[in-house]
């Protein structure tokens, strides 16, 4: 029970990643306010837990502001606190591309969930996170921001800013107890890269690069724990590589 105490507030909770953040976080002793603008994938991702109070499902767009404030408001209300968030929710598609064939509207759709998000989520939720005594924001970055990969520079930029505001936050909130982190994960089957790996050879080849073979999400949620549990209690800033060891090879 390494989280046993702590109240998580997760994005992207019914995503392959933020579904098994919540899960593992639940395991772990946590309560769990889950999040997503789907509430159905969100709540499958909590079994009983919901039933027992040991968490909420919210519907949330992390790209309004009004969404993210109400949704944290209503977290700390129901679960007492917030000691941990985690933003997860985010994602590319098949319309990213070099930045001079990209669409814009595919740049601006990245940046608002991605990074406007993660800002959003950091911006409500750290307040509380220092009224309950401090604690962990998690962020999620990408092996696209540490190590060039082609085709994908929307979602490179988007993973770029939450990879530097990762730092920032981290040297701006320490006085206050709070440690900022960001995993980086390397090529993830989660249910909808899974269906865009069967179909794409570029992939099937940058998952041979993988030295240990690709990662799931729960690599990433093991990790997750770690951060947000007092074992991380003297990490902050840094930029986690969970992906195989891609980018050394």
């Amino acid at each position: 029970m390494r989280l046993k105490g702590k109240v998580a507030f997760v994005t992207g909770a019914g995503g392959g990643i933020g579904s098994a953040v919540c899960r593992k976080f639940l395991a772990e002793g946590a309560r769990v306010a889950a999040t997503d603008i789907n509430t159905d994938a969100a709540s499958a991702a909590l079994g009983d837990s919901i039933a027992q109070g040991e968490a909420i499902v919210i519907k949330c767009d992390v790209g309004d502001p009004e969404e993210v404030r109400s949704a944290i408001a209503r977290s700390v209300e129901a679960l007492g606190g917030l000691n941990v968030l985690v933003n997860t929710a985010g994602g590319s598609t098949p319309n990213d591309g070099p930045v001079t064939e990209a669409p814009d509207e595919e740049f601006w759709r990245v940046m608002r969930l991605d990074l406007f998000g993660t800002f959003q989520v950091c911006k409500q939720g750290i307040p509380e996170v220092i009224k309950s005594g401090g604690g962990s924001v998690i962020n999620l970055s990408s092996v696209t921001a540490l190590h060039a990969i082609e085709g994908r520079d929307c979602y490179t930029a988007a993973k770029g800013g939450i990879t530097s505001m990762t730092r920032s936050m981290a040297g701006g909130y320490a006085k206050d107890g709070v440690r900022v982190n960001a995993i980086s994960p390397g090529l993830t089957l989660t249910p909808r890269v899974q269906a865009m790996y069967e179909t794409t050879p570029s992939m099937q080849t940058f998952a041979e690069r993988h030295l240990m073979g690709p990662c799931t999400p729960e690599d990433m949620a093991n990790m997750a724990v770690f951060l947000a549990s007092d074992e991380s209690m003297r990490v902050t800033g840094q930029i986690l590589q969970v992906d195989s060891g891609v980018t050394i090879h």
